[in-house]
């Protein structure tokens, strides 16, 4: 590990310093704070880098996982009254879960298999991300906080008093009190209620509706007319230094440069910004609170979360691994990467960090500064942490434009280019109506949209869903022509030339060539529409048959109780082992085809027709 030392070095302080201002963005857009990026950026980069299966890999909160991160930390911190301290070990534990399972699937050698998800899917998820990060920091641009507007908040203060007597009735019915019978009760507890109380819950309700990037839309004429020129010019600044710093050298990060200069004249001249949220001093401390609180009950409604979180996890971190292989000519371990991303993110959550993944941009970085081991991936963590302990409170002083602008232009890198202007490119395979239209375009679109304006975890759900059977008809429709199981002229294969040309109008010869599968059963279930009705007997070639689903079984058995009933022999050739043993199951075979009516070959075939079948139709 120590042979490539001075390069791990100097990968794993550059890929640090790179990932300092992202960490600390990531957590702010998480609504964590930026405690929690940075947090997450320790742990990650550390452990997945000790534990992974890729040796340059540098891990940490990345956009796809942030942004997920803020659904579900929004979700919750609406179910809990906007509290974060109520909301925090939920939350916690719904990462720790999702880092458990990343380690399950790590173990159990699925790694192996996300290379399978459709590329239309990553695509429109992917610009989703980007259009979720740049549209929700609008907001923070401009400096206007939907919590701290007294005329918007003011619109939700008779659905808060709703919402406090709804919460008071939950209480009140799992301490088993009907209601019906103590209103008494009910109506001390609401007594209860103070001013600020209201206020509190208004506020929690305000930025609910505020959230998103529905949420930003609706608010942003409020936005607009409400602007904070200081923030939106330290904003500006940020993003002009950022993409004008790169065009100078790209040797120094120029997200850093921006931080550090837009920082230092805002601090300078006491500009009057606001800051971001405090960044604790010292060592991260263990949340206990995800154990000593914990309730399966509270969980168990984000268990399909944590795993699609998991999974995301695992789509980014591999495709990195990727990138990293290519870069480096090596290969990575899939699945001992998914362990490491696993351990990382779980001892992330156990301190109080936000999940992350393989991480693009700081992985490039680090190969290109000199990393070839794990050993660089440890030094990034360290650098951070060091960072925390010793410029904690400095880092306190960023102003929160500065971070805003930050993750506008990582919304605006994140978008997948290259798939948005395939769109115009890509085959026309479907028709709706008149329409023609791409089955890719279709599904990068619905996910791109359902994505932005509804839900991550259903719209990559939607996705897959649409994308699979659209694979699944695009696959019945070639095995089915393929297999000519249409209602299309045989072709007499080689062997068959010898067929006597007397029997040809009491023997049909079908041939199947490819599986049967539910893609293809719907044209096979036309065999009877293609016997003339001169036959008296049906071969069907199986020679190339190699493959029989369920869906394909029972086809079959519908076929042959059709042909039974019209009293037309039916001779199998050249059978092979998957389809009779499913034929065998559910007897087929004997009871629908006999034993002696299945011939290895096509020769023994004719020679039993010979000997069984009769000219009936010679003039």
């Amino acid at each position: 590990m120590f042979k490539h030392f001075r390069g791990d070095l100097f990968g794993g302080i550059t890929a640090g310093i790179v990932a300092l201002p992202l960490a600390l963005a990531f957590g702010v857009s998480s609504g964590l704070g930026p405690s929690a990026g940075l947090y997450g950026a320790i742990f990650i980069s550390f452990f997945a880098a000790l534990f992974g299966g890729t040796n340059t890999q540098i891990s940490g909160p990345t956009a796809p996982m942030t942004a997920v991160s803020m659904v579900i930390i929004a979700g919750i911190l609406a179910v809990h009254d906007g509290d974060v301290n109520k909301a925090l070990p939920i939350i916690l534990a719904v990462f720790l879960l999702a880092g458990l399972m990343q380690i399950g699937l790590g173990l159990i050698g699925l790694g192996k298999y996300i290379k399978y998800i459709p590329y239309p899917v990553v695509s429109g998820f992917m610009t989703a991300i980007g259009v979720i990060i740049l549209v929700t920091q609008i907001l923070p641009a401009v400096g206007y906080y939907p919590k701290e507007d007294a005329e918007y908040v003011n619109q939700f203060k008779a659905a808060a008093e709703e919402e406090i007597l709804e919460n008071i009735l939950r209480e009140e019915a799992g301490e088993g009190i009907l209601v019906l019978e103590n209103f008494e009760e009910t109506i001390r507890r609401a007594e209860k209620i103070t001013p600020a109380d209201m206020q509190k819950e208004a506020k929690t309700l305000a930025a609910k509706d505020a959230s998103g990037v529905m949420g930003t839309i609706k608010v942003l004429p409020r936005a607009l007319q409400n602007i904070n020129w200081l923030e939106l010019v330290l904003a500006l600044a940020t993003i002009i230094i950022i993409y004008g710093f790169k065009r100078i050298t790209t040797a120094v990060p120029s997200t850093l440069v921006a931080l550090i200069v837009v920082s230092g004249v805002a601090v300078g001249f006491d500009l009057g910004y606001r800051p971001i949220e405090q960044i604790p001093e010292g060592l991260p401390i263990p949340q206990l609170g995800i154990f000593t609180e914990f309730k399966l009950s509270a969980l168990t409604p984000y268990i399909f979360t944590a795993l699609t979180l998991s999974l995301l996890g695992a789509i980014d971190s591999l495709l990195t691994s990727v990138v990293a292989d290519n870069m480096t000519q090596t290969k990575h371990k899939p699945n001992k990467e998914l362990v490491g991303q696993g351990i990382g993110n779980s001892i992330a959550a156990f301190f109080g960090g936000i999940p992350g993944a393989g991480a693009t941009i700081r992985t490039v970085v680090n190969i290109n500064s000199g990393g070839k081991t794990r050993l660089s991936g440890m030094v990034a963590g360290i650098l951070l942490l060091v960072i925390l302990l010793a410029l904690g409170p400095i880092a306190s002083q960023i102003p929160a434009a500065v971070l805003a602008g930050i993750l506008v232009t990582v919304g605006i890198g994140v978008m997948d280019y290259k798939g948005l202007k395939a769109i115009p490119f890509l085959p026309k395979d479907i028709k709706l109506g008149p329409l023609k239209l791409s089955s890719e375009v279709i599904i990068m679109l619905v996910v791109l949209v359902l994505s932005s304006i509804w839900n991550l975890v259903y719209a990559v759900g939607i996705g897959l869903v649409i994308a699979s059977l659209m694979f699944m008809k695009k696959i019945g429709d070639l095995t089915a022509t393929r297999s000519n199981v249409r209602p299309l002229k045989e072709q007499p294969w080689a062997d068959e030339k010898g067929f006597p040309s007397k029997l040809k109008e009491e023997v049909f010869i079908k041939h199947i060539k490819g599986p049967l599968f539910f893609g293809s059963t719907s044209d096979f279930q036309q065999l009877a529409e293609q016997i003339p009705d001169t036959a008296s007997t049906v071969v069907i070639r199986l020679d190339r048959m190699q493959y029989m689903d369920q869906s394909g079984l029972y086809a079959m058995e519908d076929i042959l109780q059709d042909l039974n009933k019209k009293d037309i022999k039916v001779l199998f050739v050249g059978l092979l082992d998957q389809p009779k043993y499913m034929m065998e199951r559910i007897d087929i075979i004997p009871d629908l085809i006999s034993k002696e009516n299945i011939f290895e070959d096509f020769q023994h075939c004719i020679d039993w027709i010979l000997a069984n079948i009769e000219d009936t139709h010679t003039s």
